[in-house]
């Protein structure tokens, strides 16, 4: 193998891996820093979905790592309403409870109303759910996307969720829902993304936990500072 070929590879390894832990959201003000503002690239030029949730702690300091009260049915979907239209979902409840019951009860609460999308990736991700958005306009939150900042990103529910991705036989395609999270195990919170295409280098590393039915142009028409008005969750148990 001649030296140029073997330069070539190296770089397009090197691109690969900074995009991976990109993702992971590796590089953050924390110890196990988590959001969209770590200073690993993706090969996109972005980095990617990770999420960052204010952990709460215990006496100890240890995380908590919190445990949904909300008993699923196995009926029920997701409406979200956004200001560019509504997408609808159906959860991967078998698969992935965990995740599945944490959206839900957190949608139940209105957590994620006025919450915006703070970071958009072409062909990648369109990711949400962190909650400093709310009290930030959209034009804030759009001209922070891709800036490096770190101004959004890093919110969360203040707790973190088990992963549920080592036996989850779904994969990541054109409208998948999933938890955001770090490279930390059990570091996702309340961020989640749709994938704007088949992600198979994501899949086994991200908790995909749902699929969009309808509203894939509304998707994939997302851009950070975009709002998210309401998640209604019909059939939800009483």
């Amino acid at each position: 193998m001649n030296l140029r070929k073997s330069a070539r590879l190296t770089l397009l390894a090197t691109v690969a891996l900074a995009g991976i832990l990109g993702l992971a959201g590796c590089a953050q003000p924390s110890a196990t820093s988590q959001g969209g503002s770590s200073s690993s690239a993706s090969a996109s030029g972005s980095t990617a979905a990770s999420d960052s949730t204010a952990q709460s702690t215990s006496s100890s300091g240890e995380t908590t790592v919190h445990t949904p009260a909300y008993k699923l049915n196995g009926n029920e979907t997701a409406v979200i309403k956004t200001s560019k239209g509504t997408i609808k979902v159906k959860f991967f409840e078998k698969d992935a409870p965990i995740a599945v019951a944490n959206f839900i009860e957190l949608s139940l609460k209105g957590f994620y109303d006025q919450i915006k999308f703070h970071r958009y990736v072409a062909g990648f991700v369109i990711q949400g759910g962190d909650p400093q958005t709310k009290s930030a306009t959209s034009a804030e939150v759009a001209a922070a996307d891709g800036g490096g900042s770190g101004q959004f990103g890093t919110g969360g529910p203040g707790y973190t969720i088990k992963d549920e991705y080592a036996n989850n036989p779904n994969k990541h395609v054109d409208g998948s829902l999933a938890m955001a999270r770090t490279g930390a195990p059990d570091s996702g919170g309340s961020q989640f993304y749709f994938a704007l295409a088949p992600l198979p280098s994501l899949d086994g590393q991200y908790t995909v936990f749902g699929q969009a039915t309808s509203g894939l142009e509304v998707i994939h028409n997302l851009r950070a500072g975009d709002v998210i008005e309401s998640v209604t969750i019909e059939n939800a148990t009483k």
